[in-house]
């Protein structure tokens, strides 16, 4: 004890520690770890996505037509065709067209189902489950319904117009099997219903108070707060929507009034998009080195679209956070 007294006067006493305890120290993974779990996407991305674009690209130097063993390398020549040819300045205007036309309805047909579903009325989760179901529905047994849904003489929707005076149209022909191609994607809304819902849900409802505090009525409460915050996910929702509406092919080719296998020369000419012309090049014109360079023309503009529209994104996509830091 006068030990101890002397030690903490001279101030040399030491502090007491409890008994060490063997305790598991956490450890961060190794770098092989990691390497090895992100593995199978690698290999995945490089035999289904790398290797066929060289591969795609290598081919349309060439004459190739997928059977002959005699083909030769001939250069810009597909290149040079492609941009002169008439078919595909029209397919790609075409598609230029549908995507213009449905992107837009699209994601705002989603969102206003999302603000509908979002309010706090009976059954809404079966409501929200019956708007969903079609989005999950394959795309060949959509287009086939339809397809009967549209037919002129044993169709349902003109057994609808007709007795309100509309005329009898042939849905499946030019020009109105355009327009059954925009119903049957438009049917399709409840994907982007979801993702705007998932949206809608996350943003404070405390803001939306203030606002209503503050003197601004409903849509002004959209408008200035509940939009700016669900920007990124339309923001998102239009990158994706665009990339897909002009990879579109097989709604096209299934609207086709053919009764055997799909033909892309059955295809009426209003519905004859990029990617059908692609086909038909590929399938059965055996033109395989063309039909690649046109699917390398659509990745460059898919690309370049998409860069545009991230350049635009900076004037109409609100952050939280800025992107920059």
């Amino acid at each position: 004890m006068d030990t101890l007294t002397s030690q903490r006067s001279t101030g040399t006493a030491r502090s007491v520690r409890p008994p060490a305890t063997h305790r598991k120290r956490w450890s961060r993974y190794s770098n092989r770890t990691f390497y090895l779990f992100i593995s199978p996407w690698v290999l995945g991305f490089l035999a289904l996505t790398v290797i066929p674009l060289v591969y795609a690209l290598v081919v349309s130097f060439t004459n190739f037509d997928g059977i002959s063993t005699h083909w030769r390398f001939i250069g810009l020549a597909n290149y040079a065709e492609l941009l002169s040819t008439a078919d595909t300045w029209y397919s790609l205007s075409r598609t230029l067209l549908y995507a213009v036309i449905t992107v837009p309805l699209s994601v705002a047909g989603g969102l206003g189902l999302a603000i509908l579903l979002n309010q706090r009325i009976k059954a809404v989760g079966l409501l929200r489950t019956i708007f969903y179901l079609p989005s999950i529905v394959p795309v060949v047994a959509s287009a086939i319904m339809w397809k009967l849904i549209l037919d002129r003489d044993a169709g349902a929707l003109n057994a609808i117009l007709e007795p309100f005076g509309f005329p009898v149209l042939t849905w499946l022909v030019d020009p109105y099997v355009f327009y059954a191609l925009i119903i049957l994607v438009l049917w399709g809304l409840g994907g982007g219903m979801v993702i705007s819902l998932a949206g809608l849900q996350g943003v404070p409802s405390e803001l939306r108070e203030a606002a209503r505090v503050d003197g601004a009525n409903a849509w002004q409460a959209f408008r200035h707060v509940t939009l700016p915050l669900l920007s990124p996910v339309l923001f998102f929702q239009v990158v994706t929507g665009m990339i897909a509406s002009l990879q579109t092919f097989v709604q096209p080719l299934l609207l086709s009034q053919n009764n055997g296998a799909a033909s892309a020369n059955a295809v009426p000419r209003s519905n004859y998009l990029y990617m059908v012309n692609v086909y038909q090049q590929f399938f059965y014109d055996n033109r395989f080195g063309f039909g690649s360079a046109m699917l390398w023309v659509l990745f460059l503009i898919v690309l370049a679209i998409t860069l545009l529209v991230f350049r635009t994104s900076t004037f109409w996509v609100y952050y939280e956070v800025d992107r920059n830091e």
